[in-house]
């Protein structure tokens, strides 16, 4: 089927439209900008060019899916709109995506040998949106425990061993999260301090790009909502109330 992406959750606007005709692959085209804000001036303008581009029409689709969080709390409100919107107005369904989880694709298909990736996005508030990922069936990733939001003290590595790559904005915001070791998997004793990180991308921002695979694999598990439930995931309960160090 013919699926459409968005992504608004960062300062990375993006769209991505994967056009799937009988006895071919997949063609994928994308629009992407980053830019601080007026991500609503930019989606539908990219929606409607991949259309154009590809001779489809919204009602031609299969679904639309959409990065529900965790991120920007205006980024996310605004693609969940969108996304409820063009699909109430098409009549078809809709397919949620974990910001987090796309960021590890995107972070194992720039590491090919890498089994692990650590994503830390910024949360702002001095804190992070982390999750951890192992690289799984056909190369996509697969939660190791739970999403959260916490401060860059309070983060983890998971004691798995692998090849582990970090991942986010939270990097660059806290690089001491570089540093991060696995407790528990050195070579000597126990609790001894193991692997880090081969690499880090510092820079990498989530892409509508890689929800198109992911949306499909939550198709393939019958995970499909109606746009009425398409909704917003921010971990973040209290936005109002600042940590206190």
């Amino acid at each position: 089927m013919h699926l459409l992406a968005l992504d608004t959750s960062t300062e990375a606007c993006s769209a991505a439209l994967g056009v799937c005709l009988p006895g071919e692959p997949e063609r994928v085209l994308t629009r992407s900008a980053e830019a601080p804000r007026g991500h609503a001036e930019l989606i539908l303008p990219m929606v409607e060019s991949l259309l154009a581009e590809a001779g489809l029409s919204l009602s031609s689709l299969g679904a639309i899916a959409f990065a529900r969080g965790p991120g920007s709390f205006t980024g996310l409100r605004l693609a969940a709109a969108v996304t409820q919107g063009l699909a109430f107005g098409a009549g078809l369904p809709v397919l949620a995506v974990s910001t987090l989880r796309a960021s590890a694709l995107q972070a194992l298909q720039r590491a090919p040998l890498a089994t692990h990736v650590l994503v830390c996005n910024d949360a702002r508030m001095g804190e992070v949106y982390v999750a951890a990922f192992a690289r799984g069936a056909g190369g996509l990733p697969e939660p190791l425990g739970h999403e959260a939001v916490c401060p860059p003290s309070s983060v983890v590595l998971p004691a798995a061993s692998g090849v582990w790559v970090g991942a986010g904005h939270g990097f660059r915001a806290y690089p001491q999260l570089a540093e991060l070791q696995q407790v528990g998997l050195g070579q000597g004793e126990p609790g001894e301090a193991g692997p880090g990180f081969t690499e880090i991308f510092a820079d990498l921002l989530p892409q509508a790009r890689e929800v198109l695979p992911l949306a499909r694999a939550e198709w393939a598990a019958g995970r499909i909502l109606k746009p009425a439930e398409a909704q917003p995931v921010y971990l973040r309960d209290d936005v109002a109330k600042v940590p206190q160090a």
